[in-house]
């Protein structure tokens, strides 16, 4: 048997660890799916859904230089379908779009760029003062305390 990766086969489940299972998929030789690649959900426990002897179905993730197979039992499930349950997702409205061939776009920034170092530098003050005072709004029993910047 051939192996390439992207192939789906089966599998009989040889062994199980906290992290992974270990599979025996045919002609003497094993593979590992790592517990990330059992379900399309968390899995918290893999004994609640494999047990030594299951036979599954698992596609090759990796094949590397010393022989170690890498094993996925999600990817080789066929795809979810999309139930109908599901709220429908907002479209976003977009502004019509101007097709006029023959002027030119000329970009301009939607915020004013800050010219010097200073009027950054009191734009950062300002941010910072308002974030404090909102945190003494919603945390009134939190005092601040201010530093003395030298040796006295």
């Amino acid at each position: 048997m051939q192996l390439k990766v992207g192939d789906i086969v089966e599998g009989k489940i040889t062994s199980i660890t906290s992290f992974g299972v270990f599979a025996d998929i045919g002609n003497g030789i094993s593979g590992m799916v790592h517990i990330s690649e059992v379900a399309r959900n968390y899995v918290n426990d893999i004994n609640e859904h494999f047990k030594i002897g299951d036979v599954v179905k698992m596609k090759v993730l990796t094949i590397a230089d010393d022989g170690k197979i890498a094993l996925s039992i999600k990817r080789a499930l066929p795809p979810e379908k999309k139930t109908d349950d599901v709220a429908p997702r907002r479209e976003r409205k977009s502004a019509p779009v101007k097709q006029n061939i023959d002027s030119t776009y000329t970009w301009s920034p939607k915020k004013a760029e800050p010219a010097s170092f200073e009027e950054m530098m009191n734009r950062f003050k300002q941010t910072s003062d308002d974030k404090f005072s909102d945190l003494k709004r919603k945390n009134p029993d939190v005092k601040r305390t201010k530093r003395s910047g030298g040796i006295r």
